[in-house]
C-alpha cells in the first residue's frame, strides 16, 4: 500500500545537563568542582578563532575560578561576555530530533475530500490531512590582568608546571591533585593560561545570578581545543557538544575519527513519550561500538541567514543573524577592509556571508582521549542531522482490500521498528515495555498494536536465538543416519 507523508513535524528532546568548559575549575574553597558536560562554540575563518565557554556554575561565586589554556597573551577587547540564551537557542536547534509522519487509510479517496473542503469541518481536514508539528613565584608571570564584566581576568604565562602550580596555591586557588601533570604538556607547548575568577562588586551589578558565557577572540594557525585540562578534576566520562561556524564548510576533528550518528531510522510510536531515554541508549551504544575515540556528527547545514531551508524538518527557529554575531560569525558584519592581521591567509577574506553550522559530540576520558581536540575546516557542504522517524497509523474501517492488507504491512513494519529499536539502543525489549503499554495505542485493531507484538516481537527473537542449535542437532541426525544406512550398505 502506498503511504502518503502528510506532515513532517519533531521536537527537541536533547537538553543535556552542563556544567563546564574545556579547562578546569579550581576553587577557594575545596578544590572539589567538577567538570562533567560542556558546550563550546567555536568560530573559525583563516587563522582567526573565536571561542565562547559556557559556564553554569551554581554556588557560592567568591569560591569560583577557571583556566583555560590560550595560544597568545589576550588584549582586553579581544575578551568579552555574551547571553547565555545563545547557548540553548543553539542545541535546540541543532540537536537530535524526532520526526512524525502520518499515514492514511487506503479505504479513503482523499482527493475527494479535498474537493469536498468546502462543506467539511475544517478542525477534521486540518487532522486528516495536515497533522501536528508536534613555586616559584619567579616561573610565573602575569602578563595582563583585566576585568571584563563581571570577572577578574589574569593571563599568566609560566616557565614549568610546578611553578604554576605554586603559583596559584599561593594565591588561594586549590587545583586539582593532578593537575601538574596535564598543565605540563601546554606549557612546554609555550601556552598562556586564561584564569578566570568573579569580581563579586562587577557582580552585583547583574540583576540575576547567572554567570554569563566568556568570549576570547585571537589569531592562530592551530584549530584546536584543549581538552585534557579538563580531564584534572573530571568524575568519570564527560561530554562535549561543539558548535562550529565556519565560512567554507563543515569542521573536522583530525586526530580522531569523525561518524556520522546514525540517522533516518524508523522506531515505535511509543519512543515519543521518552526520547531522551532513546537518544541517550542509542549515543552510549554507538559510542562503544565505534571503540569510543570518536567525534559524532549530529548536525551540518549551511545557515547563511539569506538561506532559505536550514534543516528537514526545522524543529525551532533557525539561529538569527543576530544570534550568528553573539555567537562570534564576525564576517557577517561585513569585510574590515582596514584590518591587515589576517594578510598572510591562504584564503584572504573576500567578503563571503556564508555560514556553514556543524555540532559535533565528544563523549571522552582519559583512556579514549589521549589528545587535545584538532580539528579542520573542510569544503564539506553536504547536508545532514539526527532524525527518528516514527509514524501514525492511519484511523478509520479498513474493510476494503487495500484496507485489509495495509493492516497486514503495519503489523510487519511495527515488529521491524521493535527491532530497530532494540539494535539502536542495544537495549532488551522488555525495557520498553512499560512505555509501551503506557500510551494509548493510536492503532485500534488489538493484533497490530505494540502491547500484542512485543510478546509476539520476543518470541520470535527467542526461536531466532535456538534456532542455531537447533539446525545442528538436526543435521547431526541426518548424517548420522546416513552414515548408518551406507555402513549397512543399504544406499
Amino acid at each position: 500500500m502506498k503511504k502518503k507523508i502528510l506532515i513532517i513535524g519533531g521536537f527537541i528532546v536533547l537538553s543535556p545537563v552542563l556544567y563546564s568548559f574545556c579547562g578546569f575549575y579550581v576553587s577557594k574553597a575545596d578544590g572539589t568542582l567538577k567538570n562533567k558536560t560542556s558546550q563550546v562554540i567555536l568560530v573559525r575563518d583563516g587563522n582567526r578563532n573565536v571561542i565562547t565557554m559556557y559556564n553554569d556554575f551554581k554556588g557560592d561565586t567568591r569560591d569560583f575560578a577557571m583556566i583555560v589554556p590560550v595560544p597568545v597573551v589576550l588584549r582586553k577587547e579581544n575578551i568579552k561576555v555574551v547571553d547565555q540564551s545563545i547557548f540553548q537557542k543553539l542545541n535546540d536547534y541543532s540537536a537530535p530530533r524526532l520526526v512524525e509522519y502520518w499515514d492514511q487509510n487506503p479505504c479513503y479517496d482523499y482527493e475527494a475530500l479535498y474537493e469536498r473542503k468546502s462543506m467539511a469541518p475544517a478542525a477534521d481536514l486540518n487532522r486528516a490531512l495536515a497533522g501536528k508539528v508536534a613555586g616559584a613565584q619567579t616561573s610565573v608571570k602575569i602578563e595582563a590582568k583585566y576585568i571584563v564584566g563581571e570577572y577578574d581576568i589574569l593571563i599568566l604565562s609560566a616557565k614549568e608546571s610546578g611553578g604554576l602550580k605554586t603559583w596559584l596555591n599561593e594565591n588561594g586557588y586549590k587545583i586539582p591533585a593532578n593537575a601538574e601533570e596535564v598543565l605540563d604538556p601546554y606549557i612546554k607547548s609555550n601556552l598562556k593560561f586564561f584564569v578566570v575568577k568573579v569580581n563579586e562588586k562587577e557582580k552585583q551589578k547583574l540583576n540575576n545570578n547567572f554567570l554569563r558565557p566568556i568570549q576570547i577572540s585571537f589569531h592562530s594557525p592551530r584549530f584546536m581545543l584543549p581538552i585534557r585540562l579538563g580531564m584534572a578534576n573530571a568524575d568519570g566520562d564527560q561530554d562535549l557538544v561543539v558548535y562550529a561556524f565556519t565560512r567554507k564548510g563543515r569542521i573536522e576533528c583530525t586526530n580522531y575519527r569523525n561518524v556520522n550518528i546514525s540517522s533516518n531510522k524508523n522506531i515505535p510510536l511509543f519512543v515519543q513519550k521518552n526520547f531522551g531515554t532513546f537518544y541517550g541508549n542509542l549515543f552510549s551504544r554507538q559510542w562503544k561500538t565505534e571503540d569510543k575515540s570518536v567525534a559524532f556528527l549530529e548536525y551540518a547545514w549551511n545557515v547563511t541567514p539569506i538561506n532559505p531551508m536550514k534543516c528537514d524538518p526545522c524543529v525551532g527557529n533557525p539561529p538569527t543573524e543576530q544570534d550568528l554575531v553573539q555567537s562570534g560569525v564576525w564576517w557577517l558584519n561585513g569585510k574590515d577592509w582596514s584590518d591587515y592581521s589576517d594578510i598572510d591567509n591562504d584564503e584572504p577574506d573576500n567578503g563571503n556571508r556564508n555560514v556553514h553550522f556543524t555540532r559535533l559530540h565528544f563523549r571522552y576520558n582519559r583512556n579514549s582521549f589521549a589528545q587535545d581536540l584538532m580539528f579542520q575546516v573542510t569544503p564539506n557542504t553536504e547536508n545532514f542531522q539526527g532524525r527518528y522517524i516514527i509514524t501514525h497509523p492511519a484511523t478509520g474501517d479498513f474493510n476494503c482490500d487495500a484496507g485489509k492488507k495495509y493492516l497486514y504491512d503495519l503489523k510487519q513494519r511495527r515488529k521491524k521498528e521493535l527491532q530497530e529499536l532494540t539494535r539502536l539502543t542495544g537495549t532488551d525489549i522488555s525495557n520498553w515495555q512499560e512505555d509501551a503499554m503506557a500510551k494509548n495505542d493510536e492503532a485500534a485493531h488489538k493484533n497490530v498494536q505494540y502491547a500484542t507484538l512485543i510478546p509476539e516481537y520476543r518470541h520470535e527473537m527467542e526461536n531466532k536465538r535456538t534456532a542455531p542449535s537447533g539446525i545442528i542437532l538436526l543435521s547431526a541426525v541426518v548424517l548420522g543416519g546416513a552414515g548408518l544406512l551406507r555402513w549397512k550398505g543399504l544406499i
